[in-house]
């Protein structure tokens, strides 16, 4: 192509994207997860004395430890961390028209794929008088963070806060970090997202902070009121609240380790190169530790790919920041040598997105089995999860897709086994009870069956 002064050469950002070669190489399932990008910086377990540092100084000193953070990692002066309402009001009051109708858009979508994920009570009679039940509870209370830092996200409060209310919580707080620039609250529009939905109980506090108040609670104090402690805590963040959420598993519930974004599409040479290009830049301008994967069989496409990352990385706004997440370790390109292969590698990578943008794009994604969400074909790029497809986006990553879902109603509730057997029903079953009782020299328990009959003895 030539170029003149009325059509200058098009600007390009210095970006390293690397490659790893898979072809040829007949990997098994270690193999291939020791083989595609994953980031080589701080890890969890690099992460966690500091967090236990911080869960220890809160559960000492409560707010007063709180302040303290927020002071050392917010840069804001702090009392107590309770948003007054007030303030949520306002901030819903003020917030932009087209922004509140995107809010509600997503909220009316995002209900109608929650209300359909409760799972139903069930039955089952086993003969007469012999019924075992399972009914679903929700938790008491929720505690639901949102990440602030290197941008907003209200969307991360709908992605909360919906399946949350779909459960039937009937208390719920949540947390996120203090902004300097907006007098030490949440951002604003962080705050009209909870007003919108009905949330008054909101904190400004950032981090793993935020999770071991809400897994510990805090004690009333001069300060302020209580910060009663939560059953279950969810929502996304960077490595110290996802390791903070590791280290309070067991101690409250969690939805599952959701750290940096990342991205993995899978494609063929059908796909279009601007925008598979488009796609892993969106998820790269999240953090320059964001993941952008793609894993394709075809060199002209990754190197058509490559081409566009350039000029479009170039071009964003964030564009530092996009440069360095798809040179990082964490991003690239991988070659298969096909299609087979190609689903192997996403399977190894379990991706907390992965697109598909292959030939039959709904076949094949129905053979993946680790992801955290699956977007299909051209018109089913990440950032319609992110804020309208009705799908949550607060999604397992690094890897942990193989064994974790995606934040739905389900983390909100519990399966409760209810027992139900007459007296005819167990007489049927008291001898085998007997026997494996004493076959694991367990008596006891067969003496309280047979406790019941004894007149049978």
């Amino acid at each position: 192509m030539t170029t003149s002064p009325d059509f200058p050469a098009p600007v390009t950002a210095a970006v390293d994207f690397r490659t790893i070669d898979l072809r040829g190489r007949n990997l098994t399932l270690p193999a291939l997860r020791a083989a595609v990008p994953r980031a080589k910086g701080q890890t969890v377990a690099d992460a966690e004395e500091k967090v236990l540092q911080i869960i220890s100084a809160v559960r000492q000193g409560g707010f007063a430890a709180l302040a303290e953070l927020a002071e050392r990692f917010d840069g804001v002066e702090q009392q107590h961390p309770l948003v007054p309402g007030e303030a949520i009001a306002a901030a819903l009051d003020q917030l932009d028209p087209a922004v509140r109708a995107a809010l509600e858009e997503s909220i009316s979508r995002a209900r109608k794929f929650a209300d359909g994920q409760r799972p139903r009570n069930v039955d089952i009679e086993l003969g007469d008088g012999a019924v075992v039940s399972q009914t679903w509870v929700p938790v008491a209370r929720v505690g639901l963070y949102v990440p602030g830092g290197l941008a907003v996200y209200p969307s991360s409060v709908i992605m909360n806060v919906v399946p949350a209310l779909a459960a039937g919580v009937e208390s719920i707080a949540l947390a996120s970090p203090p902004q300097k620039e907006f007098g030490g609250l949440p951002h604003p529009t962080i705050l009209a997202a909870a007003a919108l939905l009905g949330i008054t109980e909101v904190y400004a506090i950032g981090g793993a902070q935020a999770i071991a108040a809400f897994a510990y609670g805090i004690e009333a104090a001069e300060a302020g009121p209580a910060l009663e402690p939560v059953d279950v805590v969810t929502g996304p963040g960077n490595i110290f609240v996802a390791t903070a959420k590791r280290l309070v598993k067991g101690v409250v519930g969690i939805d599952s380790e959701a750290g940096t974004t990342e991205i993995a599409i899978l494609a063929d040479d059908s796909a279009q190169p601007a925008l598979v290009a488009a796609d892993l830049l969106s998820q790269a301008e999240h953090d320059p530790k964001a993941a952008s994967v793609l894993i394709t069989d075809s060199e002209d496409l990754a190197a058509a790919v490559r081409a566009e990352l350039a000029l479009q990385a170039a071009a964003t706004k964030h564009s530092a920041r996009v440069q360095e997440a798809l040179s990082g370790p964490q991003s690239g390109v991988v070659l298969v040598d096909g299609l087979e292969q190609g689903i192997a590698a996403c399977d190894a990578y379990a991706a907390e997105h992965l697109e598909i943008m292959t030939r039959n794009a709904p076949a094949v994604a129905a053979r993946i089995r680790n992801a955290g969400a699956i977007f299909v074909g051209d018109y089913s790029p990440v950032s319609l999860g992110d804020y309208c497809a009705g799908s949550n986006h607060v999604l397992p990553t690094s890897g942990t897709a193989a064994f974790s879902s995606g934040l739905n109603v389900t983390t909100f509730l519990r399966a409760i086994q209810v027992i139900n057997y007459s007296r005819d029903a167990l007489a049927e079953v008291s001898g085998h009870i007997v026997s494996l009782s004493r076959a694991e020299d367990l008596p006891a328990h067969g003496d309280a069956v047979t406790a019941r009959f004894p007149g049978d003895q």
